[in-house]
């Protein structure tokens, strides 16, 4: 007789994920156009893949 299989078990996680993604954003400089989109301003264009992907903490 073959044994019971035994239910999976769920798992929840803090995922840290970083992703490559391609950004636009309207400017008269190089200098200022970094600036922009560092202070969260432009247009996302594409997301983009996953180059990383660290499991911080897992629990059940």
């Amino acid at each position: 007789m073959a044994l019971p299989k035994k239910k999976p078990k769920t798992f929840y996680a803090t995922v840290q994920v970083t992703r490559l993604e391609d950004w636009c954003v309207e400017a008269e400089t190089e200098e200022e156009a970094r600036a922009l989109l560092a202070s969260g301003q432009g247009e996302r264009l594409r997301i983009g893949d996953c180059v990383c992907c660290d499991v911080a903490e897992l629990s059940e």
